[in-house]
């Protein structure tokens, strides 16, 4: 029996179960998933956790039930790709035959001293359960800081700041003005319903250092009771650490088939594989309907192609608190309730057809 292993229940490895169970997996194929967790978290709403708009428990999805599937669970310490074995600090090690590597990223602090230390973040759940306790416990007028105006700290300020009126928010943007990769007329949309909602937004921020109470701009102090680091995201330090070829940001260069290359029986999908987007869980689904298409094409014994098809993509929806959000859908920016809506509607089905 061969033994198909999946590290990480995210998104890219949720749509390979759900692809091949419960009818496509041959006979002689059985899947491990391995994951901390005995469910699938909704990353993409990780940031309506830590705001307290949304509780724990709903933003998790079961797993799928299936007499072909195992589920593990374990703190992977490596992967040792000569031998075919997951290993772990808390188990024995797991074999694999065929390995989907989706073990997702985390936060980048690009050297900035004190970063990881004194900042809280929203990369994993239990992170955003650290971070909700953080800010849940804020006093009335504290100030919380959050660094890095991408998707992430948008819609983290934006759903703080209806959950905690009473707070002041701070919002530290690199660009020279917020969401400057977005179209003009979208990024002035956001600005202002920063400015009406009085979130103080910093353009052109640099933070040079981080302290206890204290995030350092330019090397002037500003201080605050709670600092948040959306700034950034790197490859999981388990895929970081292993013998394989990688971009410039330590993502893993893949073949067309997104498997090793020189080897046919390792793939990597979603945040840790180099592809020509910026990740999302979007791209993770559509890069693990392509690993199941090849998966099948090897078991079956058939000639792959030269290329994969482009991925289609459908483009980006942010939420600005629970009545507003913005998006840009087939290069068609959109503002106001409608995108909020579509985001939530997606939100809807996605739980309902995985779980």
């Amino acid at each position: 029996m061969r033994n198909l292993v999946l590290l990480g229940g995210g998104y890219g490895n949720m749509r390979v179960m759900h692809r091949l169970l419960p009818n496509q997996l041959p006979d002689d194929v059985m899947i491990t998933l391995i994951d901390k967790n005995p469910y699938h978290c909704l990353k993409t709403e990780y940031y309506a956790l830590a705001a307290g708009t949304i509780s724990d428990h709903h933003i998790r999805v079961s797993f799928p039930d299936h007499p072909k599937l195992k589920i593990e669970y374990g703190d992977i310490s490596a992967v040792d790709l000569k031998q075919k074995k997951v290993l772990f600090h808390d188990r024995e090690p797991i074999s694999y035959d065929d390995a989907v590597i989706g073990l997702g990223c985390e936060d980048k602090y690009h050297n900035v001293p004190g970063a990881a230390e004194y900042t809280y973040s929203i990369q994993t759940i239990d992170q955003s359960r650290s971070t909700y306790q953080a800010l849940n416990n804020l006093c009335a007028e504290a100030t919380v800081a959050i660094v890095g105006a991408g998707l992430s700290g948008v819609e983290l300020a934006s759903e703080l700041r209806e959950s905690r009126e009473d707070l002041n928010i701070i919002l530290f943007d690199r660009g020279e003005f917020i969401l400057s990769s977005f179209p003009t007329r979208l990024s002035k949309y956001v600005q202002s319903w920063f400015e009406e909602h009085g979130v103080n937004i910093i353009n052109r921020a640099n933070i040079t250092k981080v302290e206890e109470g204290f995030v350092y701009n330019h090397d002037d102090p500003i201080r605050a009771d709670v600092i948040v680091w959306t700034a950034g995201i790197q490859p999981n330090q388990i895929v970081r650490d292993l013998d394989v070829e990688q971009d410039a940001q330590g993502r893993v260069v893949l073949t067309p088939h997104h498997n090793l290359p020189g080897d046919e029986h390792v793939y990597v999908v979603g945040d840790c594989a180099s592809l020509p987007h910026a990740p999302s869980a979007q791209l993770a689904e559509a890069q693990a309907e392509q690993i199941v298409q090849v998966l099948e094409w090897r078991w079956k014994g058939e000639a792959l192609p030269e290329t994969m098809p482009k991925f289609k993509l459908k483009g980006v929806l942010g939420s600005l608190g629970k009545k507003a959000g913005f998006g840009l859908v087939a290069e068609r920016p959109l503002i106001g309730r409608v995108p909020r809506l579509l985001k939530s509607g997606l939100l809807w089905m996605y739980k309902h057809h995985n779980g």
